[in-house]
């Protein structure tokens, strides 16, 4: 069976292994150098800094569990500006993993939608998000739900640097 639920602090340590795990199942292989690798994960996944996050008002998480097994998380930032998209009432999807194994099973696309409705009933009239430019199974299932490129960026982590592309959905007004 399985749940999807609105995360609390006590979620923090199962967040912070399922994001560890899932980033390194999506991108571990590009990475020669392992402790780079380690490093960001020890910086971004760190139990404390996903605690801090939960504590943040405007940070919403939901956590997917499959027989009372934790197998993804989302992330949404209400109030999220960026440069790509106008105006101030704009929300950020952070993240959205879901562990390999359990991908068939459509688990991200539920938590997606339970993100949007809730970016919407916050007043978001838009949403938007960064997405690997050579992650093809991503960009597929978010240009199918209706997002679309409005501009580029790049992220380094230790000696890598990798091309994203921005993504961003409107809602219509009620």
């Amino acid at each position: 069976m399985t749940i999807i639920r609105l995360a609390k602090k006590e979620d923090a340590i199962a967040i912070a292994l399922l994001g560890r795990t899932t980033f390194s199942e999506a991108f571990g292989g590009l990475f020669s150098d392992r402790d780079d690798l380690k490093r960001y994960l020890d910086q971004t996944f760190a139990v404390d800094k996903i605690e801090k996050s939960l504590g943040k008002s405007n940070n919403r998480y939901w956590i997917a569990s499959v027989d009372r097994l934790p197998v993804g998380y989302a992330k949404l930032k209400i109030r999220s500006p960026s440069a790509f998209v106008e105006g101030n009432d704009t929300s950020q999807l952070q993240k959205i993993y879901v562990l390999q194994d359990f991908l068939e099973m459509k688990i991200g696309r539920r938590l997606q939608d339970i993100l949007m409705k809730n970016a919407q009933n916050s007043g978001s009239r838009h949403i938007w998000l960064s997405v690997y430019e050579a992650n093809k199974r991503a960009i597929r299932f978010y240009e199918k739900n209706d997002f679309r490129p409005v501009g580029k960026h790049q992220f380094r982590i230790g000696k890598l640097s990798f091309n994203f592309k921005v993504m961003c959905k409107s809602f219509q007004k009620a």
